[in-house]
């Protein structure tokens, strides 16, 4: 080791140290003394407990101790996150690279581990790349140890979990740069120009002439009051033997909310720069499902608009009609996310031959109201589906929570829907994220259908783990996990549950 190195050393429940460390014949920092210092500071391996320990005249430079709990991936990934997060305080005084061991004595690190670490490596030490904001000094280099480094399937988990953490972080940048930059057109062609150079992706841009073509009445009422026209984005990975199976994925893509007409406070849009983190999430699990080559096709829409204040924005009380002719009675324009979905997800449906839709969403203050803002609400119409997204969202680390659909808990709420001018009203009423999901639902017709409403954990008011604060990504990973399972080629009817 360097003397600019920085040592992660995983501390154990009950203070326990690994037993690389205790069995080695020059250890690089004493056992006992280790053993006290944790002692001192009262560290005994609860996840989030750290030590420093300064080291003179030897090396590494300094030893972190951190808590790592029972080493399940969860604490595995709060380890990793505090080591990171320490270690870069560290570079400003000359430290360049953190060493991460991942044995912590319960059992050797898997591919699964290794996976865990790296995405969380890199995404605990995200920063926003805008070069008009001058950044401390960073580490160089931080290298992950594990004893089973040379098995195929570790070094297949290395290769997933850091493309997973460079598309999360693409997703974060394209979040967090200002709407002033961020365009429905500049969007748009940042899309473009990173897919389109990836294998097998194909990206297609739908203009204002084309979408009054295809009937995205709701794309067009929305974005109509704003100077930068909308767009639709349609980017499709399909490598050569690809299965008939092809799940398209949807995302909300409003690049600045002003709520409309129905204007929101000043305080209401100040973090409206995100409200396209769906489209952000949904573009980047198809970067990364291409990146790794994965077997199966998949196409992300998504619908880029800026809810603006005009002559030209929509009215309450306008009449909009979707791709496929169902109408909608605007009696909100604060409720615009649920319009350009449904033409997305309408278009997906009849146009693309999708087998299965899943939309991502920033959609209702509900949700996060119902489940705080770090847990996404998930709707479903197929056990399966949902079932395979709530697998997928554990693995990745992201929390979800199924939310009911069945007739027998909402189907009193679709009386709420009626118009008497038109097939449904986009503002029914409470419960919100509930009367949302309905509304959104027979734009997928017959098809399996989930409607993910991440409206809490897009964005972050602080660092947490290998959450950062500002835009997070989320979904990104519960999407390539669910990929990467496989989608089957054909779905049973719609069946929901209690």
């Amino acid at each position: 080791m360097g003397a600019d190195d920085v040592l992660a050393v995983p501390v154990g429940a009950q203070g326990a140290l690994p037993d690389w460390l205790t069995a080695a014949d020059q250890p690089p920092v004493d056992p006992g003394f280790l053993a006290a210092a944790l002692a001192d500071t009262g560290n005994g391996g609860k996840p989030g407990g750290i030590t420093n320990v300064p080291l003179q005249s030897r090396r590494p430079r300094s030893v972190l101790a951190v808590g790592v709990g029972d080493a399940t991936l969860p604490h595995l990934r709060s380890y990793v996150a505090v080591a990171v997060r320490r270690a870069q305080t560290l570079a400003e005084s000359g430290a360049r690279r953190l060493v991460l061991p991942l044995d912590t004595g319960v059992a050797p690190a898997g591919a699964d581990e290794v996976r865990t670490a790296v995405e969380t490596a890199l995404l605990a030490g995200y920063r926003f790349r805008d070069t008009s904001t001058p950044h401390p000094t960073r580490l160089a280099e931080v290298l992950v140890v594990a004893a089973a480094a040379d098995d195929p399937a570790v070094a297949a988990g290395e290769l997933a979990g850091r493309v997973a953490a460079e598309s999360v972080a693409w997703a974060r940048d394209l979040v967090n740069t200002p709407s002033s930059t961020k365009t429905p057109d500049w969007l748009a062609e940042q899309a473009r120009g990173r897919l389109a150079a990836v294998a097998g992706v194909t990206v297609t841009v739908l203009g204002a002439d084309e979408l009054r073509a295809g009937g995205f009445g709701g794309v067009l009422a929305v974005g109509g009051g704003s100077a930068s026209p909308p767009r639709v984005v349609v980017a499709t990975y399909r490598p050569r033997g690809a299965g008939p199976a092809h799940p398209v994925l949807v995302g909300k893509g409003i690049t600045f909310d002003t709520g409309g007409i129905s204007i929101k406070t000043n305080a209401g849009m100040r973090e409206m720069k995100t409200d396209m983190a769906g489209a952000a999430a949904v573009l980047a699990a198809v970067d990364a499902a291409a990146r790794l080559q994965l077997p199966g096709a998949v196409t992300a829409v998504v619908a880029l608009c800026e809810n603006a204040v005009s002559g030209a924005a929509y009215r309450p009380a306008d009449v909009v009609r979707h791709v496929g002719g169902r109408t909608t009675e605007v009696r909100n324009t604060d409720a615009e996310g649920r319009l350009v979905l449904a033409d997305a997800l309408a278009h997906a449906r009849l146009a693309l031959g999708a087998t299965v839709l899943v939309d991502v969403a920033t959609l209702t203050g509900a949700m996060r109201t119902a489940l705080g803002a770090r847990t996404a609400g998930l709707y479903a119409t197929a056990d399966g589906l949902a079932d395979a997204l709530l697998t997928a969202a554990g693995h990745a680390g992201e929390a979800c929570w199924r939310m009911p659909l069945t007739e027998e808990h909402v189907g009193h709420l679709r009386a709420q829907l009626d118009s008497e001018v038109a097939d449904a009203n986009n503002a029914p009423g409470n419960p919100g994220s509930t009367t949302a999901a309905l509304f959104l639902q027979p734009f997928a017709g017959g098809l399996p259908w989930a409607h993910l409403d991440i409206a809490g954990p897009a964005r972050a008011g602080s660092d947490d783990a290998e959450v950062v604060k500002g835009g997070t990504g989320f979904g990104v990973r519960t999407l390539l996990r669910w990929l990467e399972a496989g989608a089957p080629a054909e779905l049973p009817e719609p069946v929901v549950r209690d």
